[in-house]
């Protein structure tokens, strides 16, 4: 399968009311290109599953601003204002989980298992609703496995089988995010032949990835 597709024909892979998982921490390692894709089009009632809600005008909160979200699932939203207004006047449900809480439910999902333990919330209003299990003495919360429609991921250079290489901190939430959805599309900032990349810097292979944009 020829995995290298136009931007265009990627966004067609979303659609109104899907879950889906965005890469990146504060916009860095954000796929942009097709976040403003995706604005365009004007996708609407959108779940997402993501690190943070970047700013305003940056990165997934580009998509919260112009309000094509009804749901996020996130760690923080302090950094844009847009969220909170939103979730304040009840026009946005956020779900704010604890950072590695997420990133575990996440890798939950891509591993196939049904979830994670976890002490993280005991005693919080995290725990509201969700089972206690107690191993060994200890009590922790189950932390159910997370998966997606579609992951939108950034990749600093991949190759045309989906071979993928996150520079430097845009590794994030990029690589688990991989794992987890039925449909992955990676934005490339460079894409080169299969083979270019020295196989120890390969950080998800391309078994996991169904498409490919960018430029050479």
């Amino acid at each position: 399968m020829k995995k290298r597709i136009a931007l265009e024909e990627a966004i067609s892979k979303v659609q109104d009311g899907m879950t889906l998982m965005i890469g990146g921490f504060l916009g860095c390692g954000t796929p942009e290109n097709i976040i403003t894709a995706l604005v365009e089009k004007n996708v609407q009632d959108l779940t997402i599953i993501c690190n943070d809600t970047s700013f305003v005008d940056k990165g997934i909160g580009r998509l919260v601003a112009n309000k094509q979200v009804k749901k996020v699932i996130t760690s923080h939203i302090g950094t844009n204002k847009e969220t909170g207004r939103q979730m304040n006047e009840g026009e946005l449900e956020v779900v704010l989980v604890p950072q590695g809480t997420l990133a575990e439910q996440v890798r939950a999902g891509g591993a196939g298992l049904g979830g994670v333990l976890t002490p993280i919330g005991l005693g919080t209003p995290v725990e509201d609703g969700k089972e206690k299990i107690e191993v060994n003495g200890q009590t922790f919360l189950l932390e159910t496995a997370i998966k997606a429609d579609v992951a939108l991921i950034h990749g600093s250079i991949v190759d045309e089988k989906g071979n993928t290489y996150y520079n430097q901190a845009t590794r994030n939430f990029n690589p688990l995010m991989a794992t987890a959805a039925e449909t992955v599309i990676v934005e490339a900032e460079k894409i080169v032949k299969v083979g270019e990349i020295e196989p120890h810097l390969i950080m998800t292979p391309g078994l996991f990835v169904n498409y490919v944009v960018g430029e050479e």
